[in-house]
């Protein structure tokens, strides 16, 4: 989301909300399904949850000169599209297997092994859509190839593997991300989402620093409500 608002030089506030209280009011009064991101457009007093309804909401109301977007019938669906299949299968199924290969205490090679799977599928459908072509909509970088953008850049997370290789397999797909990481709102996003996480005394994955799964977290947590 911040991508897209960086894009379209929408001025905007951060609130960052700590893990521990996700879950908790003030938050779950603006999303009661305790998840980020959540805004609150002062502009027309809408309050919004759901990335993807967050960014089709973005574009639809700030996008006016169609820089992240298209007007025709064809171009327009076609984004949709794009943006569903991101919210149906590369979020979920990117999360599950960040959650089995990094967060869950116990290893379970089954879960790791369907998860790591379904993220190749994934990345092999975006590298068939991208043969010969170097966006996935039309001749321009879109909202829809932003939305993907986060969580492939997690990749050596998410499947435990070095930085380098990621993409081994998917040429097309590394080469359309690497046009849209090289992007100045992606660097201010990850600029941003690195000194708010340092200032939580979070690590790149999410957990806090000296903690090594969510069962540790947990019992973190519960130590220092117990305090």
């Amino acid at each position: 989301v911040i991508v897209i608002l960086e894009e379209l030089e929408v001025p905007y506030e951060i609130k960052s909300i700590r893990f521990e209280d996700i879950k908790k009011p003030p938050f779950i009064d603006v999303n009661p399904n305790g998840r980020a991101p959540a805004i609150m457009d002062p502009n027309t007093d809408l309050t919004l949850w759901e990335s993807g309804a967050i960014i089709l909401y973005l574009i639809e109301q700030y996008d006016t000169q169609k820089k992240l977007s298209f007007g025709s019938l064809h171009e327009k669906n076609l984004l949709n599209q794009w943006l569903m299949f991101q919210m149906s299968g590369q979020g979920p199924y990117f999360g599950q297997c960040g959650w089995f290969n990094v967060l869950h205490l116990e290893k379970l090679p089954s879960a790791i092994d369907r998860y790591s799977n379904e993220v190749k599928r994934v990345l092999g459908v975006l590298e068939k859509s991208l043969h010969n072509k170097q966006w996935l909509v039309g001749n321009k970088c879109t909202y829809a190839g932003l939305s993907f953008v986060t969580w492939n850049d997690r990749m050596d997370m998410v499947l435990g593997v070095p930085n380098s290789k990621p993409f081994k397999e998917f040429p097309n797909a590394e080469a359309w991300h690497n046009r849209m990481i090289s992007r100045g709102s992606f660097r201010k996003a990850m600029e941003i989402r690195e000194k708010l996480m340092d200032e939580q005394g979070l690590m790149p994955n999410g957990m806090p620093k000296g903690v090594n799964n969510m069962a540790e977290y947990e019992d973190k947590m519960k130590q220092e409500e117990e305090g």
